[in-house]
């Protein structure tokens, strides 16, 4: 007769614990359902170089193999609105980005500002002419990162603070490009690929900066990224390609999920 106690008695335990661990299973479930999500942003955060686009994007190259598309598969949020463009500098945010953002929204991301230091002249610059004219283009986009830019973060991280006052913000970062000493045996000087990766970090210690003052969390992707940089032989960006020049420097589809989601999933 004890013995039968002691069996319903470890049974019922046995009944409630499952109960109150799948209670809390669908109340965690629940909860990541009920986010209503936005991400914003420019080609790092759209998915450029990452392929499988969605054709109604147009120009602005959205990936399904972006992290925020991803995220959203694995999240299931309540909504997802993804207004993300290739090109877009900070004014293209304020201009054309915010129009799902209300009182409601709960999770933003955005990646911005690489596009307004110069990014892709830096690039081209550096690739088309000597190390001398890359390191002065280089320390003129340093320059505007110091002088311009913060107003210009500013006036962004302001602006979704307005339309979505609740929301948890996170900001995204940019990688470093090469790995120093690597694999690569031709293309930049290792003087030019110092400076490149350095004026990366300079642009995320600006970004941080602004994102924290304003209460944003900032995400950053350089130590996802270690490893895998441009001359690693693990690349997870695209060296530059002539016969598909945007896709150059911009994750590919495995940095997307193995460089910024795992940030996005952390931060969010």
């Amino acid at each position: 007769m004890k013995m039968s106690r002691l069996v319903a008695f470890s049974s019922s335990l046995l009944l409630g614990t499952v109960l109150a661990l799948t209670g809390a299973g669908v109340a965690q479930a629940k909860e990541s359902a009920a986010v209503d999500y936005v991400a914003l942003g420019d080609s790092y955060s759209s998915g450029v170089g990452a392929g499988s686009y969605d054709s109604a994007s147009g120009d602005c190259k959205r990936s399904t193999r972006a992290y925020p598309a991803l995220w959203k598969a694995a999240n299931n949020p309540a909504s997802f609105a993804f207004t993300a463009c290739s090109g877009a500098r900070t004014g293209d945010v304020t201009a054309g980005q915010l129009g799902p953002l209300s009182s409601a929204t709960d999770l933003v991301s955005i990646s911005i500002g690489g596009n307004d230091a110069g990014f892709a002249d830096v690039m081209t610059t550096c690739v088309l002419q000597s190390e001398a004219t890359c390191l002065s283009r280089i320390a003129t986009a340093r320059a505007y990162v110091d002088s311009t830019l913060p107003g210009k973060l500013d006036a962004v991280y302001s602006a979704i603070s307005a339309k979505a006052p609740s929301a948890h913000v996170v900001v995204l970062g940019y990688p470093r490009f090469y790995k120093l000493g690597g694999s690569c045996i031709a293309g930049l000087s290792e003087n030019e690929r110092s400076a490149i990766n350095g004026a990366a970090d300079y642009l995320n210690a600006a970004t941080a900066k602004r994102a924290a003052d304003h209460g944003f969390t900032f995400g950053d992707v350089t130590s996802t990224f270690t490893g895998h940089e441009i001359c690693s032989g693990s690349a997870w960006l695209h060296s530059v390609n002539w016969l598909n020049i945007g896709e150059s420097y911009h994750p590919t589809a495995a940095g997307q999920s193995g460089g910024y989601l795992p940030v996005l999933n952390a931060k969010a």
